[in-house]
Protein backbone atom coordinates (compact mmCIF):
# COMPACT_ATOMS: atom_id res chain seq x y z
CA UNK A 1 0.00 0.00 0.00
CA UNK A 2 1.21 3.49 -0.90
CA UNK A 3 0.15 6.74 0.68
CA UNK A 4 -1.46 7.65 -2.65
CA UNK A 5 -3.98 4.87 -1.97
CA UNK A 6 -5.29 6.51 1.22
CA UNK A 7 -8.15 8.46 -0.48
CA UNK A 8 -9.32 5.28 -2.22
CA UNK A 9 -9.17 3.30 1.03
CA UNK A 10 -11.24 6.01 2.74
CA UNK A 11 -13.84 5.74 -0.04
CA UNK A 12 -13.92 1.96 0.34
CA UNK A 13 -14.34 2.37 4.10
CA UNK A 14 -17.29 4.70 3.39
CA UNK A 15 -18.91 2.03 1.24
CA UNK A 16 -18.58 -0.51 4.08
CA UNK A 17 -19.82 2.10 6.58
CA UNK A 18 -23.15 1.99 4.74
CA UNK A 19 -23.88 -1.40 6.33
CA UNK A 20 -23.97 -0.19 9.96
CA UNK A 21 -25.77 3.00 8.88
CA UNK A 22 -28.52 0.90 7.29
CA UNK A 23 -28.64 -1.41 10.28
CA UNK A 24 -29.00 1.49 12.71
CA UNK A 25 -31.71 3.10 10.55
CA UNK A 26 -33.67 -0.15 10.33
CA UNK A 27 -33.29 -0.63 14.09
CA UNK A 28 -34.43 2.99 14.49
CA UNK A 29 -31.30 3.85 16.43
CA UNK A 30 -31.28 7.32 14.91
CA UNK A 31 -28.63 8.86 17.17
CA UNK A 32 -26.07 6.20 16.25
CA UNK A 33 -27.10 6.39 12.58
CA UNK A 34 -26.55 10.15 12.69
CA UNK A 35 -23.05 9.75 14.15
CA UNK A 36 -22.15 7.13 11.50
CA UNK A 37 -23.58 9.33 8.74
CA UNK A 38 -21.48 12.24 10.06
CA UNK A 39 -18.35 10.06 10.03
CA UNK A 40 -19.14 9.14 6.42
CA UNK A 41 -19.55 12.82 5.54
CA UNK A 42 -16.28 13.78 7.21
CA UNK A 43 -14.48 10.92 5.45
CA UNK A 44 -15.91 12.12 2.13
CA UNK A 45 -14.39 15.55 2.72
CA UNK A 46 -11.13 14.03 3.92
CA UNK A 47 -10.56 11.77 0.92
CA UNK A 48 -11.31 14.63 -1.46
CA UNK A 49 -8.98 16.96 0.43
CA UNK A 50 -6.12 14.42 0.47
CA UNK A 51 -6.55 13.59 -3.21
CA UNK A 52 -6.49 17.24 -4.27
CA UNK A 53 -3.98 18.56 -1.74
CA UNK A 54 -1.33 15.92 -2.41
CA UNK A 55 -2.13 15.05 -6.03
CA UNK A 56 -3.33 11.58 -5.04
CA UNK A 57 -6.17 11.65 -7.55
CA UNK A 58 -6.71 8.55 -9.64
CA UNK A 59 -9.17 7.18 -12.12
CA UNK A 60 -10.20 4.60 -9.53
CA UNK A 61 -10.76 7.36 -6.98
CA UNK A 62 -12.88 9.23 -9.51
CA UNK A 63 -15.17 6.20 -9.56
CA UNK A 64 -14.97 5.11 -5.90
CA UNK A 65 -15.81 8.50 -4.37
CA UNK A 66 -19.16 9.03 -6.13
CA UNK A 67 -19.92 5.31 -5.80
CA UNK A 68 -19.44 5.55 -2.02
CA UNK A 69 -21.75 8.58 -1.92
CA UNK A 70 -24.40 6.77 -3.97
CA UNK A 71 -24.21 3.56 -1.94
CA UNK A 72 -24.62 5.49 1.32
CA UNK A 73 -27.42 7.71 0.05
CA UNK A 74 -29.43 5.09 -1.82
CA UNK A 75 -29.14 2.58 1.03
CA UNK A 76 -30.19 5.28 3.51
CA UNK A 77 -33.15 6.27 1.31
CA UNK A 78 -34.21 2.63 0.96
CA UNK A 79 -33.93 2.06 4.71
CA UNK A 80 -35.91 5.18 5.53
CA UNK A 81 -38.62 4.15 3.07
CA UNK A 82 -38.75 0.63 4.53
CA UNK A 83 -39.48 2.00 7.99
CA UNK A 84 -42.07 4.43 6.61
CA UNK A 85 -40.18 7.71 7.03
CA UNK A 86 -39.57 8.59 3.37
CA UNK A 87 -42.15 8.07 0.63
CA UNK A 88 -41.50 5.08 -1.62
CA UNK A 89 -42.18 7.15 -4.75
CA UNK A 90 -39.27 9.46 -3.87
CA UNK A 91 -36.89 6.54 -3.39
CA UNK A 92 -37.98 5.06 -6.72
CA UNK A 93 -37.43 8.46 -8.40
CA UNK A 94 -33.92 8.73 -6.95
CA UNK A 95 -33.05 5.18 -8.03
CA UNK A 96 -34.55 5.70 -11.51
CA UNK A 97 -32.45 8.85 -11.99
CA UNK A 98 -29.31 7.00 -10.95
CA UNK A 99 -30.09 4.09 -13.28
CA UNK A 100 -30.67 6.47 -16.20
CA UNK A 101 -27.36 8.23 -15.50
CA UNK A 102 -25.36 5.02 -15.08
CA UNK A 103 -26.91 3.45 -18.20
CA UNK A 104 -26.24 6.60 -20.20
CA UNK A 105 -22.67 6.79 -18.93
CA UNK A 106 -22.00 3.17 -19.87
CA UNK A 107 -23.49 3.61 -23.34
CA UNK A 108 -21.51 6.81 -23.88
CA UNK A 109 -18.31 5.21 -22.63
CA UNK A 110 -18.57 2.08 -24.77
CA UNK A 111 -20.24 3.47 -27.91
CA UNK A 112 -18.93 7.04 -28.18
CA UNK A 113 -15.69 7.69 -26.30
CA UNK A 114 -14.12 7.26 -22.89
CA UNK A 115 -16.23 9.06 -20.34
CA UNK A 116 -14.66 11.58 -18.00
CA UNK A 117 -17.08 11.78 -15.08
CA UNK A 118 -17.94 15.34 -14.15
CA UNK A 119 -20.93 16.05 -11.93
CA UNK A 120 -23.05 18.99 -13.03
CA UNK A 121 -23.98 21.85 -10.70
CA UNK A 122 -27.57 20.66 -10.45
CA UNK A 123 -26.32 17.16 -9.64
CA UNK A 124 -24.19 18.55 -6.81
CA UNK A 125 -27.22 20.49 -5.56
CA UNK A 126 -29.31 17.31 -5.78
CA UNK A 127 -26.76 15.31 -3.81
CA UNK A 128 -26.60 18.04 -1.17
CA UNK A 129 -30.41 18.12 -0.93
CA UNK A 130 -30.53 14.32 -0.60
CA UNK A 131 -27.97 14.47 2.21
CA UNK A 132 -29.88 17.28 3.94
CA UNK A 133 -33.12 15.31 3.68
CA UNK A 134 -31.58 12.19 5.23
CA UNK A 135 -30.02 14.29 7.99
CA UNK A 136 -33.28 16.17 8.58
CA UNK A 137 -35.48 13.09 8.90
CA UNK A 138 -32.93 11.29 11.08
CA UNK A 139 -32.58 14.40 13.27
CA UNK A 140 -36.37 14.65 13.43
CA UNK A 141 -36.69 11.06 14.63
CA UNK A 142 -33.68 11.08 16.91
CA UNK A 143 -32.93 14.44 18.44
CA UNK A 144 -35.17 17.29 17.33
CA UNK A 145 -38.78 17.68 16.32
CA UNK A 146 -38.63 19.48 13.01
CA UNK A 147 -41.75 21.08 11.51
CA UNK A 148 -43.64 18.56 9.37
CA UNK A 149 -44.24 21.11 6.60
CA UNK A 150 -40.49 21.77 6.47
CA UNK A 151 -39.75 18.05 6.05
CA UNK A 152 -42.46 17.73 3.39
CA UNK A 153 -40.97 20.71 1.55
CA UNK A 154 -37.56 19.00 1.66
CA UNK A 155 -39.09 15.89 0.08
CA UNK A 156 -40.40 18.00 -2.81
CA UNK A 157 -37.10 19.88 -3.19
CA UNK A 158 -35.30 16.53 -3.48
CA UNK A 159 -37.89 15.33 -6.01
CA UNK A 160 -37.49 18.49 -8.12
CA UNK A 161 -33.68 18.50 -8.02
CA UNK A 162 -33.66 14.77 -8.82
CA UNK A 163 -35.81 15.28 -11.93
CA UNK A 164 -33.88 18.41 -12.96
CA UNK A 165 -30.55 16.64 -12.52
CA UNK A 166 -31.68 13.62 -14.51
CA UNK A 167 -32.99 15.78 -17.36
CA UNK A 168 -29.78 17.83 -17.31
CA UNK A 169 -27.58 14.74 -17.63
CA UNK A 170 -29.66 13.31 -20.47
CA UNK A 171 -29.67 16.66 -22.30
CA UNK A 172 -25.95 17.43 -21.90
CA UNK A 173 -24.65 13.96 -22.70
CA UNK A 174 -27.05 13.45 -25.62
CA UNK A 175 -25.77 16.70 -27.13
CA UNK A 176 -22.15 15.66 -26.53
CA UNK A 177 -22.79 12.34 -28.22
CA UNK A 178 -24.45 14.05 -31.20
CA UNK A 179 -21.59 16.56 -31.48
CA UNK A 180 -19.03 13.79 -31.29
CA UNK A 181 -20.76 11.78 -34.02
CA UNK A 182 -21.07 14.89 -36.18
CA UNK A 183 -17.32 15.53 -36.00
CA UNK A 184 -16.07 11.94 -36.23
Amino acid sequence: MKKEDIPNLISIMRIFLSVPVVWMLLEQQFGVALVLFAIAGISDGLDGFLAKQYGWQSQLGGLLDPLADKVLLVSSFLSLALIGILPVWLVLLVILRDLVIVTGALVYNFRIETLEAEPSRISKVNTAMQIFLVLAVVLDKGLLNLPLNWLQAMVWVVALTTVASGIDYVWVWSRRAADYKKHH
